[in-house]
């Protein structure tokens, strides 16, 4: 049987899409770049974390890691697949999220869609309303 082991989001941009997810997501932060992480990046010609073609986030809680991954191509269409976050007090979380630069797409009776800074599509509900 298989278990989920990450979500992979192609990405502009990883770095920055991880800082982003990793700010909206409650108990996730990006893996730490060691002595070892850094000198792989340096082997591949890459100075800076900033420029990682492969950021990962990582939960402190367990769950899913999320795994960016950069590519060339701009998204063109709506997601497949999208991430649907719950928050205690949906008005202070959709200004939280504004602030961190994600797009309120369209508000619905029972959540409100989003696009993060890349314009990949999440939503986002009031605890305890799906």
């Amino acid at each position: 049987m298989a278990r989920l082991h990450d979500i992979v989001v192609d990405s502009a941009h990883p770095a920055a899409a991880a800082r982003f997810w990793a700010a909206v997501l409650d108990g996730y932060a990006v893996a730490p770049y060691d002595d070892a992480e850094l000198a792989r990046l340096r082997a591949l010609g890459i100075a800076s974390p900033e420029d990682d073609p492969t950021v990962l986030l990582e939960p402190q809680n367990g769950g899913p890691r999320l795994f960016f991954q950069q590519v060339p191509e701009p998204k063109r269409v709506k997601n497949r697949v999208h991430m649907d976050l719950v928050a205690d007090d949906l008005d202070a979380e959709t200004a939280r999220l504004a602030e961190l630069g994600a797009v309120l797409l369209a508000r619905h009776e029972k959540h409100i869609l989003f696009a993060d800074p890349e314009g990949n599509e999440f939503c986002l509900a009031q605890l305890g309303s799906y």
